[in-house]
């Protein structure tokens, strides 16, 4: 006789009165009489089973009629299990008493002597038992000693019953490999022997207005995103900076503004440190280069160069202002550039041609501050002897620059002063606002500011620790990393070297110098004294997160060459590779583990579930192993590149693997794998993208309830079975393109 039996794929039945059901049925199909053939029949949800002389709805009589077990079908124990064991099956939460109901079948009844197959009360029994606790059996030794039709009608039943969030317990445990995440810094941070000790410093921005984005993107940024990056390496590092805060731009703008040029750089240093900290810029200590331990550390360096021979006196013909009374520094004199006549010529640089300039090749000058004629004047000041320290620097360079890998710009506009010879640089000025000249012959006079600021390094991080020397003379176990526009350049590795080298200390010195090139804006330039670009407070105000800014500046960093800030580019960024690569890889899987696992990792996913998974793991292991590479060498907009492609290659494994409702159902062990091993891509992305969106990286590892992963070369599986996430968050919104002519219109070229 045939018949046809559907399974219960019944919306409306819990997983597991449609597991007792299931089961049920695929015994019936494994035990039923040799005269009993059963075909099944896909298309109806109900559990049914239909010959041409019956119609059975009940899952219990259906095992019976294919077993022919109606008669002499209960014992008085088999009986009392049955009956407090199947009302619970309709409950949606199981009682104490049912599972000590269920314990008690499972120990008393089927353990011993469910090797009877004979007994479809037994088999009923079991399926009942196995779908309230199937913890509980999975613990017994009953499942490995069970008949081969048992096993496979077990097999048959869990494929069928689609799985339930509600089977998996979100406690908000955290379980991660701790072998792999970043160690946390001491509170105050000192070179440590046996490792890699690094100490990065960005070019000091002066406290004469607001930072634009290319001064941020060519200083504070870069050697942000690389401290991030050495940090999460596990590498000994400490980041400082400050604001260059003497010289007479501070004192020139003071007299624009009618205040002291004391109050003037308190004023810009909360600018200053309120925008950075707005950027987040993680400084382990932000200064300022007028305090004591300058002056103190300044002062020390220059009698020390005195007394090796390194400095000498000269006569210096200044340019001066007859209408405010004050010299001039280079850059408060402005005029036509002898070599291309562009009229607005800084005395010390064109801002057209980029050639540098002496204040007294410029035709027409004209003090910037009053558009007076300046007049020239002869004063003595004191002069480094470069000249005299020529070949030592030179040597230095020549190491230092291959040692340190410096970026090819950095070693360019080196090479052009050394291959000019050095000549003796002044290093005084007549000012009131710097610091003291030590000698009392010039005790009227100030440290010039290039030759001071740089200096501000050191004592920026003696007023960061009391033991500074351990940073900054300590050169076998210290390496040095400065990042800085082009424009800085000759200071950080001619001037300061060479007072460092005059003194006959054993200073650490310059390892790796990273310079960018200029970042222009909208086909025009940046000016911090015309006020033409976006600076920091314009970034701030135009409602984009800070991840945003900092990614659209990494992206277009000028490392090789200038660079260009659109803002058609930036919201294109934000809107195709922010939101739709990283944005939607995060949140599609961080979702998709919540809705369909509560929020919790699979125990024992296994990854060999997942085909081509060497395939995967070699992929990854070649990107981060990329990013590594890239990033060792400053190349910070090459490492975000690589950075994402890594979101795109765990957005590709989600595709190719199609992670939907389909496969967590009918096929659970691949669903497992998938989820298990897309969570740590994504922790591995989370890891490595934090160095340049720190705020994007911290909302990841929240929803991944996980603490920062370090950034390896190779992949792991850092988070375990069993581990539970949090809920999915947004972490970018959508930029609506009409946005774009507002701001441009609003932040075209005018500061606030």
């Amino acid at each position: 006789m045939s018949a046809e039996l559907s399974y219960d794929r019944l919306k409306n039945h819990s997983a597991k009165l449609q597991l007792a059901n299931n089961l049920k049925l695929a015994l019936a199909v494994e035990f039923a009489t040799k005269d009993l053939k059963i075909k099944i029949n896909d298309t109806v949800d109900s559990p049914s089973l239909t010959t041409d002389k019956v119609h059975l709805f009940d899952a219990d009589a259906i095992l019976r009629y294919a077993m022919d077990q109606f008669s002499g079908a209960f014992t008085s124990e088999s009986f009392d299990s049955l009956s407090k064991l199947e009302p619970a099956l309709y409950k949606e939460e199981l009682t104490t008493h049912d599972k000590e109901h269920a314990v008690h079948a499972l120990k008393n009844y089927l353990v011993s002597n469910l090797k009877d197959t004979d007994s479809a009360t037994k088999l009923i029994t079991f399926a009942n038992v196995a779908a309230l606790i199937p913890d509980e059996v999975a613990k017994t030794d009953l499942l490995k000693h069970l008949p081969a039709k048992i096993t496979i009608a077990w097999e048959t039943a869990k494929r069928l019953v689609p799985r339930d969030s509600a089977q998996f317990k979100n406690t908000g445990v955290c379980k991660v490999q701790n072998d792999y995440l970043i160690k946390k810094q001491d509170s105050e941070i000192l070179p440590k022997d046996g490792e890699r000790n690094i100490i990065i410093t960005s070019a000091l921005p002066y406290v004469n207005n607001v930072p634009h984005l290319g001064n941020i993107v060519g200083s504070v940024l870069s050697a942000d995103i690389f401290a991030r990056y050495c940090k999460a390496r596990n590498y000994n590092t400490l980041f400082v900076c400050g604001t260059d805060e003497y010289g007479t731009a501070t004192e020139t703008k003071a007299l624009e503004e009618h205040v002291t040029p004391k109050e003037l750089c308190d004023k810009y240093h909360k600018i200053h440190a309120d925008v950075y900290k707005w950027f987040q810029i993680g400084f382990d200590h932000f200064g300022r280069t007028t305090t004591e331990k300058q002056t103190e550390i300044a002062q020390e360096i220059f009698m020390k160069l005195n007394d090796n021979g390194y400095l000498e006196e000269q006569s210096m013909q200044q340019l001066y202002c007859p209408v405010h009374k004050a010299y001039l520094a280079d850059r408060y004199v402005e005029g036509e550039c002898p070599k291309c006549h562009y009229e607005d010529a800084r005395g010390d640089q064109c801002d057209k041609c980029g050639a540098l300039l002496d204040p007294f090749e410029l035709i027409n000058p004209r003090c910037k501050l009053d558009n007076a004629e300046p007049i020239p004047k002869f004063s003595d000041h004191v002069f480094l002897s470069l000249d005299k320290l020529e070949s030592q620097i030179s040597n230095w360079v020549k190491k230092a620059s291959d040692d340190g890998k410096w970026s090819k710009n950095s070693k360019t506009i080196t090479n052009s002063w050394l291959k000019d010879g050095l000549k003796p640089r002044c290093i005084t000025r007549d000012l009131v606002w710097g610091t003291p000249v030590p000698l009392e012959k010039y005790k009227d006079k100030v440290l010039y500011v290039w030759f001071d600021a740089t200096i501000g390094y050191v004592s920026i991080t003696a007023n960061y620790t009391d033991q500074w020397r351990k940073w900054w003379k300590n050169p076998e176990n210290v390496k040095l990393y400065q990042f800085m526009g082009k424009d800085n350049v000759p200071f950080h590795t001619v001037v300061f070297p060479g007072s460092q080298l005059g003194t006959n200390d054993h200073w650490t010195m310059l390892h790796h110098l990273n310079t960018t090139e200029y970042l222009q804006y909208e086909g025009g330039k940046f000016s911090k004294s015309r006020g033409v670009g976006v600076f920091g407070n314009n970034a701030q105000d135009s409602g984009v997160s800070p991840s945003v800014w900092r990614y659209y500046l990494a992206s277009v960093r000028p490392e090789s060459s200038d660079s260009h800030f659109s803002w058609d580019d930036f919201v294109a960024r934000n809107n195709s590779e922010l939101l739709a690569n990283l944005g939607n890889f995060v949140n599609r899987l961080v979702k998709f583990v919540n809705a369909k696992y509560n929020g919790v990792v699979p125990d024992n996913y296994d990854p060999r579930n997942i085909a081509n998974y060497d395939a995967l793991v070699k992929d990854v292991d070649g990107i981060l192993g990329n990013y590594v590479k890239e990033m060792e060498l400053g190349h910070e907009r090459r490492g975000l590149e690589t950075a994402m492609s890594l979101s795109a290659r765990g957005n590709q494994f989600l595709q190719d693997n199609k992670l939907d409702n389909s496969l967590f159902a009918e096929q659970p062990d691949k669903a497992d794998a998938v989820v298990g091993v897309g969570l740590n891509i994504v922790y591995a992305v989370a890891s490595i993208i934090t160095p340049f969106i720190p705020e994007t990286g911290e909302q990841i590892f929240k929803m991944l309830n996980a603490p920062p992963l370090k950034i390896d070369d190779t992949f792991h599986l850092a988070i375990l079975g069993g581990h539970n996430i949090n809920k999915a968050e947004y972490l970018f919104k959508r930029i609506d393109e009409k946005q774009i002519e507002i701001w441009r219109a609003k932040y075209g070229g005018q500061q606030v």
